[in-house]
């Protein structure tokens, strides 16, 4: 068994339902799959002394998921004032309607078609509910419309599906591109350095501790991979298909159709680069 200290970010362990930092506390989805990993985490933040909180990422459209997160705010003696999303992809946002009624909260999203009110978010926001503080950072890249939320209080940084617990995570060509990913990456690395975050609360997988170590082998990653495709192209791999053979061989075949989309991301900012 590998020591969990040793792993890319350093996961803290299981993905639980419970009080992650002093701030979050997260209910985990039951929708787990190879895609989801052990499912969505969605997110309650509150500062410890205020009756109001902030969700992010609701989640599928599952009833006994979306009360549970409201069950769990009421436990704690909070009320959930605002829905944040981190994108739109269904198993973080599809919930989002349903929980608004549940909380009669408005929704707040980068995407006009995500929210429920007139307020949306966008680079350099700062919500604030309760006494807590959450900046808002666009990380383009796995989606169009991707955000994080840097919570300093607990210098922390809610990654939805850009960076993940465990493994890696997909750029979803054509609405994800590469090269606005790249540079994603490269500015959660910069809040790491200059703004002291040391814990992602991923979308899917376990708390990771070591949130510069994360970014670095994601960055890693990213180069090493597209350092295969060219290989690949060169020696006759040109179509996308073939090129996930090729190079993504050591992959779960399940993943191979998402693993295309990210073939597809790739050979496209190769090209713009005009390195192919």
């Amino acid at each position: 068994m590998t020591d969990a200290a040793a792993l890319p970010g350093q996961p803290r362990g299981r993905v639980l339902t419970g009080p992650a930092t002093a701030r979050a506390v997260n209910v985990l989805a039951p929708n787990a799959s190879a895609m989801t990993l052990d499912g969505t985490n969605t997110w309650i933040l509150s500062e410890p002394d205020s009756d109001l909180a902030v969700v992010v990422d609701p989640g599928p459209l599952d009833e006994r998921h979306l009360r549970a997160v409201v069950d769990t705010a009421g436990a704690a003696g909070k009320r959930v004032a605002l829905t944040l999303l981190t994108h739109g992809h269904p198993d973080h946002a599809e919930g989002a309607v349903r929980f608004a009624e549940l909380t009669g909260t408005k929704v707040r999203a980068l995407d006009p078609a995500l929210r429920l009110g007139e307020e949306g978010l966008g680079a350099g926001d700062v919500v604030r509910v309760g006494g807590l503080e959450l900046g808002v950072v666009p990380t383009p890249g796995h989606t169009a419309d991707s955000l994080c939320f840097h919570l300093p209080a607990d210098q922390a940084v809610l990654t939805g599906d850009t960076v993940l617990g465990r493994g890696t995570t997909v750029v979803a060509h054509p609405d994800g591109r590469l090269g606005d990913y790249l540079d994603s990456l490269r500015r959660l690395r910069s809040l790491t350095v200059d703004d002291g975050v040391h814990t992602v609360l991923p979308g899917h997988g376990p708390v990771l501790e070591d949130a510069q170590g994360a970014v670095e082998f994601y960055l890693a990653h990213r180069a090493h991979r597209l350092a295969q495709v060219e290989t690949a192209v060169e020696n006759g791999f040109r179509a996308p298909g073939a090129v996930v053979e090729h190079v993504y061989a050591d992959v779960d075949r399940s993943l191979w159709p998402a693993a295309e989309l990210s073939v597809r991301a790739q050979l496209e900012y190769l090209e713009e680069h005009g390195i192919i």
